[in-house]
């Protein structure tokens, strides 16, 4: 471990946990803004709300992401979480950034098409953000060994040398 990064855990803890909670909440509330796109509404409304969207995924949900990914990244080095529920987490966090792509992708298509957009129905990205959520907090507290899967040596310890810092063996 990084002896100088060492008090800095907490922070990235913290930063890490931030992060989640604003970018799930923010693909929660996402889709249900999306749906209120119907192009039936006045043109001012309709405005209102696709800047409020647009807004709110660029500038609160996709930074808080990129927070979460990094922190959560340094987290592994820093704690040396090389085990098998944690690549199972991994898996998950992909599912997660995959919806949120696709639902960016969404609000995007709003903004240029929005006499041809139909609203989706919320229920679909919501599904598609909650699964992964509790898949990701129901490995991250039960911490299951996961045993029945078997990963290479080369992915379950550090290999020395591949960063700028020194990364202890087991």
């Amino acid at each position: 471990m990084i002896d100088w990064l060492v008090p800095a855990v907490p922070l990235f803890k913290a930063a890490h946990i931030i992060g989640l909670v604003i970018w799930v909440g923010g693909l929660l509330v996402l889709p249900l803004m999306l749906t209120r796109h119907s192009p039936d509404i006045s043109r001012d409304d309709y405005r209102t709300i696709r800047t409020a969207s647009h807004i709110t995924y660029t500038l609160f949900v996709t930074p808080a992401a990129v927070i979460a990914v990094i922190a959560g990244t340094w987290l592994i080095f820093l704690r040396e979480v090389y085990v098998p529920w944690m690549f199972a987490k991994l898996a998950f966090v992909a599912a997660l950034v995959m919806a949120h792509a696709w639902i960016g992708h969404v609000v995007a298509r709003v903004g240029e098409e929005p006499s041809e957009h139909t609203p989706p129905a919320a229920y679909v990205p919501i599904a598609l953000v909650i699964v992964p959520v509790l898949m990701i907090l129901t490995l991250v507290l039960a911490k299951p060994v996961l045993g029945w899967i078997a990963f290479p040596d080369w992915l379950t310890e550090p290999r020395s040398g591949q960063f700028f810092f020194d990364t202890p063996r087991r």
